[in-house]
């Protein structure tokens, strides 16, 4: 079954906990803490791969869970980390959060990402021994692997994508000029998924050609099956639009698709594109010269307008060079562009800065290093508050909020949601 678009929760590995243990042996006198840091959890990876054609995979299978790290141990043994998920997906998958952020484009084969980071294992008492801290009765909790609602869409990764209203004769095409073998038979909607084949040209050059599902009016709307597999034709070059010579209306037919591909967006009515008479066997050359006419009369200027017959062959070479050209300078035009586009930097605000909102008689914390810290901490356990204290503290988080006129017993949460809650 062919799949392009499914959502998945994906969750990856929490970080394993770190220990307070105690070196207990034989003739050695106040061995000294040796509790071990817990490992990392496991991230979820993903990796491009031309071996996939289909998401079906995850239709069904919502779940995407990396391996936790494991705890550390006495005499200072570390956990073991836990293991990263590798998910192979089709290449030209797009990866993307829920507010519309991609993660992930996998455009080559062995592309490998990071969707979810594993979290860090949490230090054991081991860490926090010091000439000042002899017997330190604390250690972390593991980080939480990082945990989210993503989109996976395919979006197929083609020179070439064939469009036109069902039965206009792009599988048939296909089937002709490559070694695809789509379904093909005289009734509308034949084809019900995108269908791929590699052409070659004077057996010297090559590209890829995707066959899409008939389109029909309203299909940018969602009518048809048009809405799910216009997206295919994102990443293409060149499109070939294919007109049947035998239809009822042609510039009617013409419009129609190309009312559609704008709809659509993405820049999609803007590629080059070729428009194909098709099925011109057994006409007269009167009928195709006005047939070539009413579609110049219409069409944007320098549209090539092409016969062909993918039954007898006429044309099918002349245009194959034809497109291969556009394709050739499509990609040029393309290279050109990234060479001369200009990285564009982002600026993340300082791991150790932190904001305090009072809200009703609590004041919370926000800021990347305190909530890691919070993460990181046992709230049931004295020690772990107080370590937690003793940070926020030396932060200069304590004297702020004493600027702010926090008072004794009034309560510090910190992060937003809260992680967890210390007294002042």
């Amino acid at each position: 079954m062919f799949v392009d678009k499914v959502t998945v929760l994906v969750k990856a590995g929490d970080g394993g906990n770190g220990v307070v243990s105690f070196r207990h042996e034989k003739y050695v006198d106040k061995g000294g803490p040796d509790g071990g840091d817990g490992g990392n959890g496991g991230s979820v990876v993903v990796v491009g791969s031309k071996n996939q054609d289909t998401l079906a995979t995850y239709r069904f299978k919502k779940k995407i869970t990396a391996e936790n790290g494991h705890p550390g141990s006495e005499r200072k043994k570390h956990g073991k980390s836990g293991r990263d998920l590798v998910v192979q997906l089709p290449v030209g998958t797009v990866i993307t959060k829920n507010d519309g952020t991609i993660l992930a484009d996998l455009v080559d084969e062995e592309q490998k990402v990071i969707i979810a980071k594993g979290g860090k294992g949490g230090f054991g008492n081991a860490h926090f021994s010091s000439s000042v801290r002899q017997v330190p009765r604390v250690a972390e909790k593991g980080e939480p692997g990082e945990d989210l609602e993503l989109t996976f869409e395919l979006k197929l990764i083609a020179d070439v994508g064939l469009v036109g209203l069902p039965n206009a004769g792009k599988s048939t095409l296909l089937s002709r000029i490559s070694h695809a073998k789509p379904e093909i038979a005289n009734y509308p909607f034949t084809t019900l998924t995108p269908n791929l084949g590699v052409v070659d040209v004077d057996g010297e050059s090559s590209f890829l050609v995707a066959d899409i599902p008939g389109l029909i009016e309203g299909a940018s709307d969602g009518k048809g099956l048009g809405d799910e597999f216009l997206r295919h034709i994102e990443r293409t070059s060149v499109i070939l639009h294919l007109v049947d010579a035998y239809s009822d209306d042609i510039t009617k037919n013409y419009q129609t698709i190309q009312k559609e591909l704008k709809n659509y967006g993405h820049n999609l009515s803007n590629k080059p594109q070729i428009v194909l008479v098709t099925k011109v066997d057994g006409l007269d050359e009167d009928i195709i010269k006005d047939i070539h006419g009413q579609l110049k009369n219409i069409a944007p200027p320098r549209t090539k307008i092409m016969t062909i017959s993918s039954l007898s062959g006429v044309g099918l070479l002349e245009m194959l060079r034809e497109v291969l050209r556009l394709v050739k300078k499509e990609k040029l035009r393309i290279d050109k562009q990234k060479e001369s586009t200009l990285p564009i930097l982002t600026f993340e605000e300082p791991a150790d800065r932190w904001h305090i909102q009072k809200q009703k008689n609590e004041y919370v914390v926000t800021g990347k290093k305190i909530e890691s810290f919070a993460r990181r901490t046992d709230f049931s356990d004295y020690h772990g508050i107080q370590r937690l204290r003793d940070i926020l503290k030396k932060m200069g988080i304590i004297n702020a909020l004493v600027k702010q006129g926090i008072d004794p017993g009034q309560q510090i949460v910190i992060g937003d949601p809260a992680i967890g809650k210390v007294d002042y």
